[in-house]
C-alpha cells in the first residue's frame, strides 16, 4: 500500500532532472489534493450505520469507501478496519417544524441517549470495485422527565453487505469520480428487546412489574430485509478545494414485523398496533480542503440530511407504527492521517428538524411528535492493511 507525501512527493522516488522533478512533483500534488479530499469525505460519513434522532430513527450506513487523505484510495487486494461512535442525546419535540416548547416547561420530555459503535470492513478487489460488512452495536437508553423509569437496550444491530464500483479508474481520477452501491440489510439485530420495569413510581405499596418492548427508537433491530441503494464521489475545486457528496436509500420490505406496541391491541387506532419497517436514508454534500500547516491534518464542513420517509419506496404496506421525520445538521470534522491510520471527528449541529406525518396520522387525521438532538457526534478510527 502506498501513502502520498502531504509534501507532495512520493516517498521513495527517483531523483530526476529538475524538469522532471518539477513535473513529477505537481503530478503527485494533484494526486494528494484529490485523495485528501475523498478520505475527507470518507472521514465526515464516519463508520455509523445508525442513524437516529432520537425518537425519528434511520438505519442507514456511514460509508467508508472514499478515498481521502494522504492514503488515497485502498489498493487491490488489502483491507480496511473501520470502527466508529456515534452519540447523540435527543430531547426536543416537534410536531412538523414546529418546536413544543411546553413540552419542556412542562417536563414531559422524552430523553434519547443513544451511543452506536460500528465495525466496519471493506475489501478492494479491483482498482474500481469493493465488497464491504457493516455491522453496528447499540447502547441506548429512554426515559420520560416526569418519570423515574429507564428504559435501555444493548446489543448487535442489523449488518449490511455491500459492493461498490467507481466510474472511473481512481488510479487515473485526479479531479473528479463517482460511485455507486447495491448492498443488503439483514435482519440480524433484535427488534423486540425487551424491559422489565417497577410501574408502581408512588413509592407506596408492593412493586407492580411489567415486561414489555422497549421502544423501537431504541431497538437495536428494524425486524426486516432492505436494498441498499448508495452513492458517492467528489470534484476538485481549484487547487486546494474539493467538493463530495455521499448518501444512501435503504428501501425496506416494509409492512410491520409483528412487535406489539402496547400491552393492549388499539380498536380505535389499529394501524398503529404493531412497529412497522421503514426505509431509511442519508444525504451529503461538503467541501474538504487540507490543513497545510500540519503534515496529515484535513478538514470539511458538510450539511446532511437524515431521515424516515412517511411512505416507504417500494409499493408494500406502510402501515403500522412509525415516526416519520428529517434534521437537516451541519457542522466541521477533522480528520488526521498518519502512516496506516486514519482519525476522524466531526460534530453537527441541527439547523432544521421536521416530524412530517405517517400514514396512519392521515388516515386518523392526526399528527404525533418525535424528540430531535441538538448535536450529533460522529468520531472514527480507520486502519489499512
Amino acid at each position: 500500500m502506498r501513502f502520498i507525501s502531504l509534501a507532495g512527493e512520493r516517498p521513495g522516488a527517483p531523483k530526476s532532472t529538475p524538469k522532471s522533478t518539477l513535473k513529477n512533483r505537481l503530478h503527485s500534488m494533484l494526486n494528494t489534493l484529490a485523495a485528501t479530499a475523498t478520505l475527507l469525505a470518507l472521514a465526515s460519513l464516519g463508520a455509523t450505520q445508525l442513524n437516529a434522532q432520537g425518537c425519528i430513527l434511520a438505519r442507514s450506513p456511514e460509508q467508508s469507501g472514499l478515498p481521502l487523505a494522504e492514503g488515497g484510495t485502498l489498493e487491490p487486494g488489502h483491507f480496511q478496519l473501520t470502527i466508529g461512535e456515534r452519540h447523540q442525546y435527543s430531547y426536543q419535540h416537534y410536531v412538523g417544524d414546529v418546536y413544543q416548547e411546553y413540552r419542556a416547561q412542562a417536563g414531559t420530555q422524552v430523553q434519547n441517549k443513544i451511543n452506536l459503535l460500528t465495525a466496519n470492513v471493506t475489501y478492494q478487489w479491483t482498482p474500481r470495485v469493493s465488497f464491504e460488512v457493516d455491522v453496528p452495536y447499540l447502547f441506548a437508553t429512554r426515559k420520560s422527565q416526569n418519570s423515574p423509569i429507564k428504559y435501555s437496550s444493548v446489543g448487535i444491530g442489523d449488518t449490511i453487505i455491500g459492493v461498490s464500483s467507481w466510474i472511473r479508474n481512481p488510479q487515473h481520477a485526479l479531479h473528479n469520480n463517482f460511485s455507486v452501491g447495491l448492498g443488503l440489510l439483514m435482519p440480524t439485530g433484535n427488534d423486540d428487546v425487551q424491559n422489565t420495569t417497577n410501574t408502581n413510581t408512588t413509592g407506596v405499596g408492593a412493586p407492580v412489574e411489567v415486561t414489555a418492548p422497549v421502544d423501537y427508537s431504541i431497538q437495536p433491530g428494524n425486524g426486516g430485509w432492505g436494498l441498499v441503494m448508495q452513492w458517492m464521489g467528489y470534484q476538485r475545486i481549484g487547487k486546494s478545494l474539493t467538493f463530495y457528496t455521499d448518501g444512501d436509500y435503504i428501501a425496506t420490505q416494509g409492512g410491520t414485523n409483528g412487535i406489539q406496541r402496547g400491552a393492549t391491541l388499539s380498536t380505535t387506532t389499529p394501524l398503529e398496533n404493531y412497529v412497522a419497517i421503514s426505509d431509511q436514508y442519508l444525504f451529503e454534500g461538503g467541501l474538504a480542503f487540507p490543513v497545510k500547516q500540519v503534515k496529515g491534518l484535513g478538514a470539511t464542513f458538510s450539511l446532511r440530511d437524515e431521515g424516515v420517509p412517511a411512505d416507504n419506496l417500494f409499493p408494500n404496506s406502510n402501515d403500522g407504527f412509525r415516526r416519520p421525520g428529517f434534521a437537516v445538521t451541519a457542522g466541521p470534522a477533522a480528520q488526521y492521517n498518519r502512516r496506516a491510520d486514519l482519525f476522524t471527528a466531526g460534530v453537527y449541529k441541527a439547523v432544521h428538524r421536521d416530524r412530517t406525518s405517517s400514514y396512519p396520522d392521515q388516515v386518523y387525521g392526526t399528527h404525533g411528535d418525535a424528540a430531535f438532538a441538538q448535536y450529533v457526534w460522529l468520531a472514527s478510527w480507520t486502519h489499512r492493511f
